[in-house]
């Protein structure tokens, strides 16, 4: 009798947990508590190493490209997608933008752009026209230019022009990062658009039937999110300056982490908050810089982050929606 009882308690504590983690507050406050309580953790086992104005700010050049790309697959997993390409694009685009940096700097933005709009057509092309679900379309797309990002690196890097480095400033970046989330939150929050996403998300085929063109608003996305990526691609040249074959290499799986540990239901719809792209970004750098400065060794890095990003997809995950993952 006691066990069952012990059983009772426990699954009723269960409920409760999970009833609070699906209120739209729990989903906000949780991924701020968390990102805070990653930095007082990291700054008392790195002895306040890790907020110290040179580690701020080198922990800021890594945020950017992350930031400013995670925009483009937030909308995208609020339809309830995936995107798994984005790493492919933001080396693509990179090799664009270095090609052209040679002869103008605003004409290798727009050919970046331009270079992630393609790669993001062609998903959207598979994914709403041939019907095939989008993490395996963006699987094959991602394998398919990680392949000619290494041919076109084959022999050597490929190098922008000299000079590219001096646009690698704050102010540069900042204002970059800055405008972009701000037309971004924007579009989310004061257009129809923003609506149409949680609802395509929320339910497919009811937004199919309210009069939403479910397919020009997913192609329509995928290109967004590859021009967004395209651009992210400048920030990334003008920090290296080069681009080789590892360029944008598991950068995908960055994005994925950063927006689960933001908060953002990977079945998308009406839970996602915009918030999800700046909380979550900060909290994946922050713990990745924190790991990384108590010395811990890459394979137990990733060990880590793999535990931690399991438990919070276990926590935020909608597990009435799962099976909606297009």
């Amino acid at each position: 009798m006691t066990d069952l009882q012990n059983s009772v308690e426990i699954n009723g504590v269960k409920n409760k947990i999970q009833r609070y983690l699906e209120k739209p507050i729990a989903r906000s406050i949780l991924p701020v508590v968390g990102l805070v309580v990653v930095l007082v953790m990291f700054t008392m086992l790195t002895g306040g190493k890790i907020i110290s104005p040179l580690n701020v700010t080198l922990l800021l050049d890594e945020v950017y490209v992350l930031m400013i790309a995670s925009i483009g697959v937030f909308f995208i997993m609020t339809m309830g997608c995936l995107d798994f390409s984005q790493g492919s694009i933001l080396g693509i685009a990179s090799i664009v933008f270095s090609y052209l940096s040679g002869f103008n700097i605003l004409l290798a933005i727009v050919g970046a752009i331009i270079a992630g709009a393609i790669i993001g057509a062609i998903n959207g092309f598979f994914h709403v026209k041939r019907k095939i679900p989008s993490f395996i379309v963006t699987i094959c797309t991602m394998f398919l230019f990680r392949g000619l990002i290494a041919y076109l690196t084959t022999n050597s890097p490929v190098y922008a022009v000299s000079d590219i480095l001096n646009y690698n400033t704050v102010t540069v970046k900042l204002i970059s990062t800055g405008v972009i989330l701000l037309i971004a939150f924007l579009i989310f929050h004061f257009t129809k658009l923003g609506i149409y996403l949680k609802a395509i998300g929320a339910g497919e085929i009811g937004s199919r039937f309210a009069g939403v063109d479910v397919d020009k608003i997913k192609w329509l996305m995928y290109i967004v999110a590859g021009m967004i990526t395209g651009f992210a691609a400048f920030i990334n040249v003008i920090e290296v300056g080069s681009v080789t074959a590892s360029g944008g290499s598991m950068f995908e799986t960055e994005i994925l982490i950063a927006l689960v540990l933001g908060g953002l239901p990977i079945t998308g719809g009406v839970m996602a908050r915009f918030s999800n792209i700046i909380t979550g970004v900060l909290t994946y750098k922050v713990l990745s810089a924190g790991l990384n400065m108590i010395g811990l060794t890459t394979q137990t890095q990733q060990l880590i982050e793999g535990i931690i990003f399991l438990l919070v997809v276990a926590l935020f995950s909608d597990r009435k929606s799962l099976h909606i993952i297009k």
